[in-house]
């Protein structure tokens, strides 16, 4: 059967199929967080065998037990502080330096993309003994101020790599414009680029925000002090070697996701335009 715009519309039985794929596909993705929120929500310290993750003997214990303890909002305002902090941060130094390499010619241009490009290649983990070398030389060990200048050896590189993109793409026209009409190189980055590579900042930003805000090894190594914890420092201390309290590890990680959630929540209209724009080849 063919449309008014001449595309053949799918038959009955392949709507069925791709329907019955999408909803299995989706159910396959829910059905580990669907375990987690039933053990968050089920008396007990330890999940139960069954099927269906449907609470036994439901409870708000475990999510009260997360929420009253000692240091838990320290500890969130920690998270967040450094969370916030990096993405600031790998944003304001990445928008002028990729703008520089999206516009600008220059020795060594290239041979610097290559570069950054190579900093994605290794975990954050390789680089742990140097950043801890240097934070205790700087006297910024256990302070939250150190762990954001870590977060930021990477999310600098990668917010560089992703913005010039966005303004690659970005048509030219559009500046020379602005200063054919009296503004200045400046005025016509801050009134003609930012607005248009809204989107793509505003999925480095999520990306900055989400890699620092979920990051446990170098969090774990640097900060001691407990209330300066980040959250999945705290989470990883309800599995222990001998002992676990899966109901409260439960609750504590739905806790924990709501500011990703609401993140994303907020970000959704600029995910897919923005993730497009940062990816267009310059």
């Amino acid at each position: 059967m063919m449309s008014a715009a001449g595309e053949k519309k799918p038959s009955v039985i392949e709507s069925v199929l791709s329907h019955a794929v999408i909803v299995t596909l989706v159910a396959f993705s829910l059905y580990p967080v669907a375990w987690v929120i039933s053990t968050a929500f089920s008396a007990g310290s330890a999940p139960e065998r069954r099927i269906l993750p449907v609470p036994g003997h439901f409870t708000f214990a475990h999510v009260v037990e997360f929420v009253t303890s000692p240091h838990v909002l320290s500890q969130a305002g920690s998270s967040l502080v450094v969370s916030v902090a990096t993405a600031l941060v790998g944003i304001a130094i990445a928008l002028p330096a990729a703008y520089a390499l999206s516009r600008f010619s220059f020795v060594g241009k290239e041979a610097g993309v290559r570069l950054l490009l190579a900093t994605q290649m290794f975990p954050m983990v390789a680089s742990a003994v140097p950043l801890y070398m240097v934070l205790e030389a700087l006297g910024l060990l256990d302070t939250r101020t150190g762990l954001v200048v870590c977060y930021a050896t990477t999310s600098v590189p990668f917010a560089i790599f992703q913005l010039r993109g966005a303004f690659d793409s970005i048509p030219k026209d559009l500046e020379e414009a602005a200063m054919v009409d009296g503004a200045t190189r400046l005025g016509a980055f801050l009134r003609v680029v930012l607005p248009a590579a809204r989107p793509a900042i505003a999925v480095t930003g999520l990306f900055a925000f989400m890699s620092a805000y979920n990051e446990f090894i170098l969090a774990a190594t640097i900060l001691g002090k407990e209330e300066a914890l980040t959250l999945p420092v705290v989470l990883q201390r309800y599995v222990g070697e001998h002992d676990a309290q899966w109901g409260t590890f439960a609750a504590g990680s739905i806790l924990v996701s709501l500011p990703v959630m609401l993140l994303f929540y907020v970000v959704q209209r600029n995910l897919v335009s923005g993730l497009t724009q940062g990816g267009v080849k310059g």
